[in-house]
């Protein structure tokens, strides 16, 4: 169980990370036509609109507090705000939008693999991630289940020394998670595959920002004779 849990948590992320940057780096380079989010709004906009911010905004609020709770040293914060009650910050605010994305996610994936048109113009990656995602929104909000029964900080300083050991290259960082509850690690495990699965997904759009467009030259635009 010890080489399972090394390889999982410490050499299956690094597989991940090379994987995600290699492959969205490839793709960029080789395949820019596809490099979209392949819309359906125009087959169908039955909630469409209500599905796509609830998910687009908890997933956001996730993600952001997920990368800042987890990177962010103990000692930036621990003059005003102990361990258990960033706990219980990331228990409420991720508890609510985890469930808002969830619930949006669903919609989503409901749509896509029930709504004909829209199930047409989809491709097995579009309804595999999109159920992931789901899959893996719903494991974030039952790890809150065993969280509860340790609301001092602990737990959350064990995966941030884990995360912040991985990004710094450190050595024998799985043993910080060795212990904790299998829900944490198929969350931990189903969030590294997602990082394998980014560069062949529509995930890929998550990095177009265009910046571009507010230095583009003003478009004159003429009513038809």
């Amino acid at each position: 169980m010890s080489y399972l849990n090394t390889l999982l948590f410490g050499i299956y992320p690094y597989v991940a990370i090379a994987i995600m940057v290699i492959g969205t780096w490839a793709r960029y380079d080789h395949g820019q036509f596809t490099w979209k989010a392949h819309s359906t709004q125009t087959l169908s906009k039955k909630n469409m609109v209500m599905a796509s911010v609830l998910f687009h905004v908890g997933v956001l609020v996730v993600f952001f507090g997920h990368l800042v709770g987890l990177l962010t040293p103990h000692a930036v914060y621990e003059n005003f705000m102990s361990p258990g009650t960033k706990q219980i910050m990331a228990i409420v605010v991720g508890g609510i939008a985890g469930l808002m994305a969830i619930v949006g996610g669903g919609m989503l994936a409901w749509r896509r693999l029930t709504d004909p048109r829209v199930k047409a113009s989809s491709t097995f990656a579009d309804n595999m991630i999109i159920v992931i995602l789901v899959l893996q929104l719903a494991l974030g909000l039952l790890t809150i289940l065993p969280t509860m029964g340790h609301l001092d900080g602990s737990t959350m300083l064990q995966f941030s020394a884990w995360a912040q050991g991985i990004v710094t290259l450190q050595g024998g960082v799985a043993a910080y998670i060795a212990d904790v509850h299998w829900i944490y690690k198929a969350h931990i495990f189903l969030g590294l595959t997602i990082f394998v699965l980014f560069p062949f997904t529509r995930l890929v759009h998550m990095l177009s920002v265009p910046v571009e467009y507010f230095g583009r030259r003003y478009q004159v635009v003429r009513k038809r004779a």
